[in-house]
């Protein structure tokens, strides 16, 4: 203690401190979750089936890569240079202007 018994300001602080801190109690253990992600995406699918809709799934190549764009291009030129080439064309450019109305 220094003059007037007064302690130091650290000791003050450090006893401050102490008091407000509380002693750790054990926490609640969390629910137990008894729906799995397997129930949730059952009952997913029952619900959108109820709507009327119907799940499809399908692979499709993936367009992004180096060899789709590769392939792409190599039957491009290969339908280019085909002798109904421009018979083909015309045939796209008329369903490109059709309307189904």
């Amino acid at each position: 203690m220094n003059r007037k018994g007064k302690r130091p300001a650290a000791q003050m602080r450090a006893k401050t401190a102490a008091r407000k801190t509380k002693p750790k109690t054990p926490r609640a253990a969390k629910p137990v979750q008894t729906t799995t992600s397997r129930d949730k995406v059952r009952a997913y699918r029952k619900r959108m089936r109820a709507k009327g809709l119907r799940l499809v799934q399908i692979w499709l190549p993936d367009t992004r890569t180096p060899e789709f764009a590769a392939e792409a291009h190599r039957q491009s030129l290969r339908a280019n240079a085909s002798p109904f080439a421009a018979e083909d064309q015309a045939w796209v450019d008329s369903m490109a202007d059709w309307n189904s109305d």
